[in-house]
Formats: structure tokens, C-alpha cells, sequence
């Protein structure tokens, strides 16, 4: 089973309003400024070994290879990223109608983690599953494991 994680406002987070993940040490963290929400590396690093495709689903239009890179410094490896270009290229390519800016069931995603409504409200209409994630919570991550565990029994079931 696939999740997948929204950067900006999920993973990446201001640290004067949110708990972060200790910074990269100096040159790094000048590199990669990006501040990592705490409770991400172990919130991940126990989908993995509980056997869940790890993925990052973004709209933004950061290059993969920052993304690989900022976070193998965090020892974190994902198993897909899609960006923007990506996103473009593979799902929007040359149609006409506008879709949404993510679609992870396209990717086979079985849960997309995001803090915006507009996603939320889409994967209504597009058939996919979608947490939100916004607020500060110190629970995050205990949300997101109960969430992909729930999804998965279901899934099996089928």
C-alpha cells in the first residue's frame, strides 16, 4: 500500500509556529532551509518498515533530486516522488479540461496526507483518500499511522 505526503505545510513547516525536526548542521541546512515537522522521520521510517510504499506528492515544482537529497541527509529514502513537472507531464499532459493539481489514485496511492481543503474536497470527487493534516498537533503522526493501518485492513479485505 502507498501513502504519500505533501510538502509545503505538511512535511516542510514554519518553525516559528510548529515543533521541527532538529536543523541540518551548517553548510546543509543553508542548502536546504526547509524545516521538517517533528515526528517525521520516525513517522516514516515506521511506515516503511511496517511495509508501506512511502511516496511524495507535490505540487510544487522543486526539483526531485532536492527532495531525494534533503532528505536522505534525514536518512529517509521515498519510494516515488511527484512534483509538478511530473504531475504535468503524467497525468495532466495535454488535456483540455484542467484536473486537480494532485491525483494520487493515478499513482496508485492508496493515502495522500495534505493540509489543504481544496484536496481534500477533490479527492471526493476524484475517488481518492485524503488526511488532513494542518494545525500544530503534537498527534500528527499517530493520526497518520491509524489512518494508513484503517485504510490498508480495508484494502485487504477486498
Amino acid at each position: 500500500m502507498r501513502v504519500s505526503f505533501d510538502l509545503d505545510g505538511v512535511l516542510f513547516v514554519p518553525p516559528e509556529t510548529y515543533e521541527t525536526e532538529d536543523p541540518l548542521r551548517f553548510p546543509l541546512n543553508r542548502f536546504y532551509p526547509n524545516r521538517l515537522r517533528k515526528g517525521s522521520i520516525k513517522l516514516i521510517h515506521t511506515l516503511q518498515e511496517e511495509g508501506f510504499e512511502v511516496w511524495i506528492y507535490t505540487s510544487s515544482f522543486r526539483n526531485e533530486w532536492y527532495i531525494r537529497n534533503l532528505f536522505r541527509h534525514y536518512g529517509i529514502r521515498f519510494d516515488g516522488i511527484v512534483n509538478g513537472f511530473r504531475h504535468l507531464k503524467e497525468v495532466q499532459r495535454t488535456r483540455v479540461k484542467r484536473l486537480p493539481a494532485k491525483l494520487p489514485n493515478y499513482y496508485r496511492i492508496s493515502l495522500h496526507i495534505d493540509d489543504e481543503d481544496v484536496v481534500y474536497q477533490n479527492s471526493r470527487l476524484y475517488g481518492f483518500r485524503t488526511l488532513l493534516v494542518s494545525e500544530p498537533d503534537e498527534h500528527w503522526d499517530t493520526k497518520v499511522l491509524a489512518e494508513a493501518w484503517r485504510i490498508r485492513k480495508m484494502e485487504n479485505r477486498s
